[in-house]
């Protein structure tokens, strides 16, 4: 922990991705309006004291909105990870330690995945599905898990060959507990910085998904849906177009930096490199 607050990459990211989330919880209190109440005597009020960010064109306070949208958002991208980061860890070790066959047809499996565009598959798979904040979230799990994949393989095909896992073998260890108890813990380094540069992605994601209309539904706020209602009002209501984008940017921004902070502090090669 110390080397990270050390690094002023991983800081700052570290920061930045702190406020957003102690924001997004402290809704419910900081919130100085309820996110889904219709006033349509405050419709597309500019920025003031009563309304830090204005209304949108149903008179609802942005800043309520934002705050909610950002538990939605950051939900969605913590989740996605998640179910897919279980899904890397698990295929990954198996390829890695058992190689062969098992190698072959999960790495086909992987090549099968990463020649379709990511975006577009999960487009179709959510044409099919009506867009809620679940599917969105388990549709960008299940088509994200290909990098980690190959991160964890890739460890254990090294792994495998130091000693203390031959000795663990040669000892009759079973398998299971080769790999949870000895492979895996010594994995997971390169995975924490995959973790944390895909919730970026994800975020960023469920944004664009929300924004095109199969994302997060009204009257549910997320920074992509304020975002599109802040399309049709940009010439005169500049306020819902800004403040969602920026906040967009600064979360993935924080996440990025974090995961390159991250990448340097665990392995400080990549930063000779640079």
């Amino acid at each position: 922990m110390k080397k990270i607050l050390h690094n002023p990459l991983a800081l700052t990211g570290l920061l930045l991705i702190s406020i957003i989330l102690l924001l997004a919880l402290l809704a419910p209190w900081l919130a100085p309006y309820d996110p889904d109440d219709i006033h349509v005597k405050q419709i597309l009020l500019a920025p003031s004291m009563q309304h830090w960010m204005g209304t949108d064109g149903l008179g609802r306070d942005v800043w309520s909105r934002m705050l909610y949208g950002g538990r939605v958002s950051l939900l969605v991208g913590l989740v996605a990870v998640g179910i897919s980061t279980a899904i890397g860890v698990f295929l990954g070790a198996i390829a890695g330690y058992y190689r062969g066959w098992v190698d072959t047809i999960i790495m086909r499996l992987v090549d099968i995945m990463l020649s379709i565009p990511s975006f577009f598959l999960i487009l179709a798979v959510i044409a099919f599905l009506s867009p809620s904040i679940t599917n969105v979230m388990i549709v960008i799990g299940l088509t994200s898990w290909m990098s980690i994949t190959r991160l964890v393989r890739a460890e254990f095909l090294s792994l495998t060959q130091r000693e203390f896992v031959t000795a663990s073998t040669a000892l009759g260890a079973q398998d299971w507990r080769v790999i949870f108890k000895h492979c895996l813990p010594n994995s997971l380094t390169p995975v924490l910085v995959s973790v944390v540069l895909g919730i970026a992605s994800a975020v960023l994601l469920e944004s664009g998904l929300s924004f095109l209309g199969l994302g997060v539904q009204a009257p549910q706020a997320s920074w992509g849906n304020i975002l599109t209602d802040g399309k049709e009002y940009i010439q005169f209501a500049w306020w819902l177009s800004l403040y969602p984008g920026l906040a967009i940017l600064i979360t993935v921004l924080g996440y990025n930096l974090l995961g390159e902070g991250l990448r340097d502090v665990f392995d400080p090669r990549s930063h000779t490199a640079r």
